[in-house]
């Protein structure tokens, strides 16, 4: 991991201010943002994930997230998922968006074989790359587990929570485009999972969304659905999934202390 850039964001959500911090892990860029003072004890990690539009894009977001993180007591860190922003375009998910951008405009159904090649390539790549950002985030002085994951391609999310141990407990952001392989590794997802629908979504399917959910194998999952299209998630929506993870980060914490 090679950190690139540094700033301090002073903000009235966090005491005493935000440290954010730009690196590289490989090809792929992320961002790291942590208390300017140290904390007392290591802070818990929470991976922001975002959707496939590029860094520069979901920046205001990102940051309007990490400093409700900062502010609960936690490190925030995000990396630039394959395929986007100033990162090479994927040939194979290139193709795939733009079938999906001619059925969606003639009102005809997505195919598997669309989903499956717009999603898969992306959380097979994807996935790795948080793990070994893991590794290197994990291993920097004032930042430890447990880990929670928050945001993002519900994909990625779902083979995260199933591959890697070290994440307690996750936030998903409900689609309709996953893949049948994705609901199947869902089946064997068993961390607490805090999971956000907008009733009124315009680009996805309700019921697909609904299905999915069913299909979690977490014996701690709860559905939080709110009126509104894709882009309309309240506040008190994303607050209150804030302090999901902030419970059970903290309850991880504990008990690895004891």
């Amino acid at each position: 991991m090679h950190f690139t850039s540094g700033k301090r964001l002073d903000t009235e959500v966090s005491r005493g201010g935000v440290l954010e911090r730009e690196f590289t892990l490989g090809e792929a860029p992320g961002i790291l943002w942590t208390p300017t003072s140290a904390p007392p004890a290591e802070a818990p990690l929470i991976l922001l994930g975002h959707p496939p539009l590029g860094l520069d894009k979901m920046y205001p977001r990102l940051a309007a997230r990490a400093r409700r993180v900062v502010a609960d007591g936690f490190a925030a860190a995000t990396v630039e998922l394959p395929g986007s922003g100033v990162r090479p375009r994927l040939p194979v998910i290139e193709e795939a968006r733009a079938d999906l951008r001619r059925a969606m405009a003639a009102g005809e159904p997505v195919g598997d074989d669309v989903v499956d090649r717009l999603v898969l390539p992306l959380v097979e790549r994807a996935v790795p790359e948080w793990q070994a950002a893991l590794d290197a985030l994990l291993a920097l002085p004032g930042i430890g587990g447990p880990v929670g994951y928050s945001g993002g391609v519900i994909s990625v999310g779902v083979r995260l929570a199933v591959v890697e141990p070290r994440v307690a407990a996750a936030v998903l952001f409900a689609g309709s485009l996953v893949p049948r392989a994705v609901f199947e590794e869902a089946r064997r997802v068993t961390v607490p999972l805090h999971v956000l629908l907008q009733w009124d979504d315009e680009g996805n399917d309700r019921q697909v969304s609904l299905d999915l959910f069913d299909a979690f194998g977490s014996e701690e999952k709860s559905l939080h659905a709110n009126m509104g299209g894709h882009t309309g998630v309240p506040e008190s929506a994303g607050e209150e999934a804030g302090r999901f993870l902030a419970r059970h980060l903290r309850r991880g914490r504990s008990s690895r202390a004891t």
